[in-house]
């Protein structure tokens, strides 16, 4: 019997789990540029195979199994932490990688759970290894060599010609090589293996993505306001008094060149009929753990419900989940975007200068800022960027906060961090708080310590809902109360009229699935836009409600709180922008899909749904394409070349 090829087993094997994955992950095999996927795995298996038959038959034997085993094993751990922390690996991943060893006995679990798709991806191995002796492992003589090295070089050739298929596409495959850096698109649109070559290679030789210096505001932004029709109001631009021609002249590093230009054209916002409706108010800040909208119920959330539907109520705002838990309170405490985990992980060494980050920025105008956390002080190095952004008073669980919680339950409970630390700032003339809460946090049973503290209670409201997505609303409970409590206490103490709460969330809850989620929702979300769609609570007891119908984000968050509460800060250092300025609206996903005011793009799709009774113009994805990719290459610059110290020196 005649033996099998080692490059048709690569072959075979390598295109079974390409659209395996994509089964898994995507739901469908068609997220994918099948053509290109193809023209890639093939000079890729012939590589693969010259190198297995370097040796006499034992070493090739050995070298086939090697690659055999490894490369299920990334198909595995693409498949594993895609499927429960919402991104795909890549190489500066390993650079907060004690996020995801922190919650390593999780991860087993969730092997566990996907054991079954693991083996389909350890299927080829299985099979090679009962058929072995059917296989040829023969060495190649010179001529062999010759002829597949030929082989590759034109295969390559071919996937090159390949690449310049709708090669004007923002995001064709073209220029995901060339040109855009996103290990999301890569791998949803040129498939698992090219994109850990791309990735690979840009790790060991660099890559910066190109960056089209031009306006890169949204259209919408006018210079005045009819208050009435017989009153016109001229507003100011919520700018420094920063020069940006000097600064250009002065400096020689070409990257902060690029930013200063960048900024120099950049109009900024506008001030605006709600500028310093807050000013000399108190602020407490929550970033509250898997918060979203689905998690707003009357009969189990009523101080949310309250929150969400009274004071700013933003009916378009988005948590884009990035990173999980640090991207989102980078975005939020930032206003940039989580572009890559090695921007994150200067962001957590505290090194990065943040003149105008809100503890700093609070600071400065006499007020006093505490910020607090009811897990580990340490966890993904909270205690050292909390300082960078100004709060010196930071107290969570192995700093103090254990003495007067229970630290040891998971996960912990938001109404005790209330209690024990209200009283510390609620005396003083004027504070600034920030909170990030943990109550909310996966995973989502019964045996969630505050989804069982909250279970009779949820169950005596007759919602019928499978465990996952119950004990998710029952733990989103805990959140509520420690709300309820607040209020409560600033009441007491005669500060509640006086004192602005902000809510945002850092993720959707991701170990649910879309399933699960729809199964709460009160509308059909998908996967990768709708899915991170909440609400941003921006509240004072003492406002009428306001419906603001614009697009936001987390990355609005900052700029939106400094206008509101009438603080000097320049709008044209951060990349997102306040919701309440008449800049047209943006919100950016990991995938760099977006939303704008007129619509929803798909990024891996190339599809752009307008909204109802909008049209849009020829070049409008485009337009608004170029300036997310400038938005996101921007804001790796920021952090990548500490900016804000060289503006503010």
């Amino acid at each position: 019997m005649k033996k099998v090829s080692i490059l048709f087993i690569y072959l075979l094997s390598f295109i079974y789990m390409e659209f395996l994955y994509k089964v898994f992950v995507l739901d469908s095999i068609f997220r994918i540029s099948i053509v290109n996927m193809l023209l890639f795995i093939i000079p890729f298996s012939i590589i693969l195979y010259l190198l297995t038959k370097l040796m006499r038959d034992r070493g090739n034997k050995v070298v086939f199994y090697i690659i055999m085993s490894l490369i299920p094993l990334w198909f595995s751990a693409q498949y594993v932490v895609k499927g429960y922390f919402d991104f795909y690996i890549s190489m500066s991943t390993f650079e907060v990688a004690d996020q995801v060893g922190s919650f390593l006995g999780k991860a087993v679990v969730e092997t566990v759970k996907r054991l079954p798709g693991i083996i389909l991806f350890y299927t080829p191995l299985i099979l090679s290894i009962i058929f072995r002796k059917h296989i040829s492992f023969k060495h190649h003589n010179y001529k062999k060599n010759i002829i597949y090295t030929v082989a590759f070089v034109v295969t390559l050739g071919l996937y090159a010609l390949g690449l310049n298929i709708d090669k004007k596409e923002t995001y064709s495959a073209y220029n995901l090589i060339h040109n855009v850096n996103d290990v999301s698109l890569s791998v949803e649109s040129l498939g698992v293996l090219n994109t850990f070559v791309i990735d690979i290679y840009r790790a060991i030789f660099g890559f910066e993505e190109n960056v089209v210096i031009s306006n890169n505001s949204l259209n919408g932004e006018n210079n005045t306001n009819n208050e009435s029709e017989d009153e016109v109001i001229v507003y100011d631009y919520n700018n420094l008094d920063i020069d940006f021609k000097a600064l250009l002249e002065s400096e020689s590093n070409s990257n902060v060149k690029k930013i200063h230009e960048y900024m120099s054209l950049d109009s900024g916002t506008l001030k605006n009929e709600y500028t310093g409706m807050f000013e000399g108010k108190n602020l407490i800040l929550f970033m509250a753990e898997s918060f979203n909208e689905i998690a707003v119920k009357p009969e189990l959330t009523p101080t949310l419900y309250k929150l969400t539907t009274n004071g700013f109520v933003f009916d378009n705002f988005y948590t884009p989940t990035i990173y999980s838990t640090i991207g989102g309170e980078f975005q939020e405490m930032t206003g940039l975007y989580a572009q890559s985990t090695s921007i994150l992980s200067k962001f957590r060494s505290g090194n990065i200068a943040f003149p105008q980050g809100i503890g700093n920025v609070f600071k400065n105008i006499n007020y006093s800022t505490y910020a607090y956390h009811n897990n580990s002080y340490k966890f993904q190095d909270r205690n050292k960027y909390l300082n960078s952004l100004g709060f010196d008073n930071f107290k969570a669980c192995y700093n103090g906060l254990e003495k007067l919680i229970n630290c040891k339950e998971w996960p912990q409970s938001d109404v005790s961090m209330i209690e024990a630390t209200v009283n510390d700032y609620i005396n003083e003339d004027n504070f600034m708080v920030f909170y990030a809460s943990v109550s909310g946090h996966a995973s989502y049973t019964w045996g969630n310590a505050q989804s069982k503290k909250h279970k009779e209670e949820y169950l005596a409201q007759g919602f019928t809902y499978s465990e996952h997505p119950a004990s998710y609303l029952a733990a989103q409970m805990e959140l509520d109360k420690a709300l309820a409590l607040l209020i409560e206490k600033l009441d007491a103490a005669g500060k509640l009229e006086d004192t602005v709460i902000a809510l945002v969330g850092d993720h959707y809850p991701y170990e649910l699935t879309i399933d699960e989620i729809n199964e709460i929702s009160s509308y059909e979300k998908d996967s990768v836009v709708e899915v991170n769609r909440s609400n941003f609570v921006l509240w004072n007891s003492e406002m009428d409600t306001i419906k603001i119908d614009k697009v936001g984000s987390q990355l609005d968050v900052i700029p939106t709180i400094y206008n509101t509460f009438g603080i000097d800060y320049d709008s044209r250092l951060f990349i997102g922008k306040d919701i309440l300025s008449t800049e047209g609206g943006l919100a950016m996903f990991g995938n760099r899909s977006w939303v704008t005011d007129k619509g929803t793009y798909f990024a891996n799709s190339h599809k752009f749904v307008p909204k109802d009774g909008v049209i849009v113009d020829d070049d409008y994805v485009s337009t608004i394409n170029g300036i997310v990719n400038n938005k996101i290459t921007m804001s790796k610059l920021i952090i990548d070349n500490n900016y804000y110290s060289k503006v503010f020196k």
